[in-house]
């Protein structure tokens, strides 16, 4: 509870001191926020990230001692969108356990359109870390339910700090080690401040083999911006600040985001990832740059509907630095092998297909494919940070 400059004059706040809540319990209120919902989407507006869902859909009060989620809320938020904007979309940030997914989305799938998948995002992040993608496959199972017409929200690195609450403290520490190990990195005692580049060295490998993963995970891929290009981070500004700073466009002063002569933050202009090294029309340029790479991928992906439609299958390994998912949808099927690893790896596994499904692997992401041999078993060898991309046999 925080106290105004005004004698006797309180209001609630849930997170900064000088940030009032909003009563969400009061009718009012709630047909405030339609109101405002209505001016976006008659502007254009595609749909809404919805912040800190189970904060504003809980009961408050100055009698309330433990709130209670309000889960109706929700439909009426969808209900209304629908009615105005009959493909827009509500994308719900709730980092919930997994046993409480369906009442965001609703069982009948009449909630939440897609929510951001905290539960996979932390322990994939454990898995680049660890080089064990044991916990993530267990993640991505225990968050496979969903309502058919709902999906989740796949990403990497957002706004806010990487945020680990959900691991074990002897998870966590393994991630502080590898990606934030100075104090200045981390936030919180629960999460990393930085951007996606530096924590993975600026290692293109890594960074390939990160998008990778989130553009084949089960969901929809959520890219934060600058990630595209590898952008850094300016760890002299307070908090969450630093992954904040502006888009770098170009050479151009303040890297061609403002005319202005101040920013909102500062632009990041020293070291390697400064923005005469690091923008979008030097990328451009380049063929192999990340920007292209990151293009081509986004449209590989768009080639493979199974991810976001079909019922994935976590191919089992003996290696656990291996993760090899299949997806399959309208009788064709995709599969993707990903060795997090530093370490070439050889692996020999099934497509676990019946008959003579499985036998032949296409390659999408190159010329080369495999046979698999008289036993059904395919061999394959993967480069450090290494990532295959397959259409099972051809197309049906």
């Amino acid at each position: 509870m925080g106290v105004t400059r005004f004698p006797r004059a309180w209001y609630f706040h849930r997170f900064y001191d000088f940030q009032p809540d909003l009563n969400t319990s009061n009718p009012r209120v709630q047909a405030e926020i339609l109101k405002i919902m209505g001016f976006w989407i008659q502007l254009g507006v595609s749909g809404f990230r919805m912040d800190a869902v189970p904060f504003v859909i809980s009961s408050k009060g100055a009698k309330v001692r433990k709130p209670v989620e309000q889960y109706d809320m929700l439909r009426s938020l969808r209900e209304f969108l629908q009615w105005r904007e009959g493909d827009a979309i509500i994308l719900a940030e709730a980092n919930v356990l997994p046993e409480t997914d369906m009442e965001y989305f609703g069982r009948d799938g009449d909630r939440m359109h897609m929510m951001f998948n905290f539960q996979v995002n932390q322990h994939l992040f454990y898995a680049l870390a660890s080089a064990d993608c044991h916990p993530l496959a267990k993640a991505l199972n225990a968050t496979k339910p969903r309502p058919a017409t709902a999906q989740w929200g796949l990403f990497l690195r957002n706004h806010d700090e990487l945020d680990l609450g959900r691991l074990t403290k002897a998870q966590r520490d393994v991630v502080f080690k590898a990606f934030g190990p100075e104090k200045d990195m981390q936030l919180y005692d629960r999460g990393i401040r930085r951007r996606l580049a530096p924590m993975l060295g600026g290692d293109r490998r890594r960074l390939e083999l990160a998008y990778s993963l989130m553009c084949t995970l089960p969901g929809t891929p959520v890219i934060r911006y600058g990630d595209e290009i590898a952008m850094g981070d300016d760890l002299s500004l307070p908090e969450r600040n630093c992954a904040r700073t502006p888009m770098q466009w170009s050479t151009e002063p303040h890297a061609g985001f403002t005319e202005s002569d101040k920013p909102c933050l500062p632009i990041i202009d020293k070291g390697p990832y400064g923005y005469e090294h690091v923008n979008v029309a030097k990328q451009r340029r380049d063929a192999n740059s990340m920007l292209n790479w990151t293009e081509r991928i986004i449209r590989m992906r768009k080639e493979v509907p199974e991810v976001g439609w079909g019922d994935f299958k976590v191919i089992a390994t003996r290696d656990p630095a291996v993760l090899i998912v299949r997806y399959d949808w309208r009788n064709n099927s995709v599969l993707f092998v990903h060795n997090l690893d530093e370490k070439p790896r050889e692996i020999t596994f099934s497509a676990g297909l019946s008959n003579d499904a499985g036998k032949l692997l296409v390659n999408l992401l190159s010329e080369d494919q495999s046979q698999a041999n008289e036993r059904g078993k395919h061999t394959l060898v993967l480069e450090p940070y290494g990532y295959r991309w397959y259409r099972v046999g051809g197309l049906d």
